[in-house]
């Protein structure tokens, strides 16, 4: 049985937002790592279409992004959306979230990373999370989609770590 996680980048103040800030080179090294040993991705279509970008190479990446590129293109994303009707390539779209969260953790090993704040309280709801990893980065934003999409679900602190220029990860489980 596979373990989902549910781990971002996010501001000081909470704040999930790709666009207002990016990791460092020794954090992103982290996730480019982090990703290669998943077994995939679940992703809600707004996080799936942010990803999306690494599907085609660009012409001013360094060295690390398109390592980045190749690692995130080789495992089976898995999106959660009922307005999409196709995603690209190594990716699978399923309607209901939560049946097809049940079903892969079911089926797979492994770790499952969970993308996307509303899926994400979806399927905490329900308790098929069984990891938050929160990555605080040194901004404050005062705006943009939190990382909790809803009340904070009861969670226990289990480990803390400093990763990278100027990140701390938090990692939480279910009490």
């Amino acid at each position: 049985m596979a373990k989902v996680v549910y781990e971002l980048n996010l501001s000081l103040d909470g704040y999930v937002d790709h666009t207002a800030f990016g990791p460092g080179p020794t954090l992103f090294r982290h996730f480019i790592e982090q990703v290669r040993g998943v077994t995939g991705m679940v992703y809600g279509r707004r996080m799936y279409e942010v990803m999306r970008y690494w599907d085609e190479d660009q012409p001013d990446w360094d060295a690390a992004e398109r390592d980045y590129a190749t690692v995130w293109r080789s495992k089976p994303k898995w999106v959660v959306s009922r307005s999409l009707r196709s995603v690209g390539p190594n990716a699978t779209l399923f309607a209901d979230g939560i049946e097809a969260a049940r079903e892969l953790k079911a089926r797979h090993g492994g770790e499952i990373e969970v993308a996307g704040p509303d899926l994400a309280r979806s399927l905490g709801d329900v308790g098929l999370i069984d990891e938050y990893r929160l990555y605080f980065r040194p901004f404050v934003l005062g705006r943009g989609k939190p990382f909790f999409a809803g009340p904070r679900p009861p969670l226990r602190l289990v480990a803390t770590d400093h990763i990278g220029e100027d990140a701390v990860r938090l990692t939480y489980v279910p009490v």
